[in-house]
């Protein structure tokens, strides 16, 4: 039987890294809002690839030339 709005884990999971990319329509969005409601793992993916996506950008635009604080001149 097929349910309306209902996704795998997987498809979230997939939905989750094109958000990087892209905006979810709203039946997506609200497929992939109803999933994370009632999925113990999922929830934890997406904080987890949030953290990682965020660290690779600050990793990107990292120049090296911040004050590490340490007292000791480059």
């Amino acid at each position: 039987m097929n349910y309306p709005l209902r996704r795998s884990c997987k498809e979230v999971a997939h939905m989750v890294v094109a958000m990087q990319d892209k905006s979810l329509s709203l039946k997506e969005a609200a497929e992939m809002r109803l999933h994370m409601a009632i999925c113990k793992a999922c929830p934890g993916f997406e904080n987890q690839f949030l953290t990682i996506s965020s660290a690779m950008r600050q990793w990107r635009n990292y120049t090296g030339e911040e004050d590490t604080g340490n007292g000791k001149s480059s």
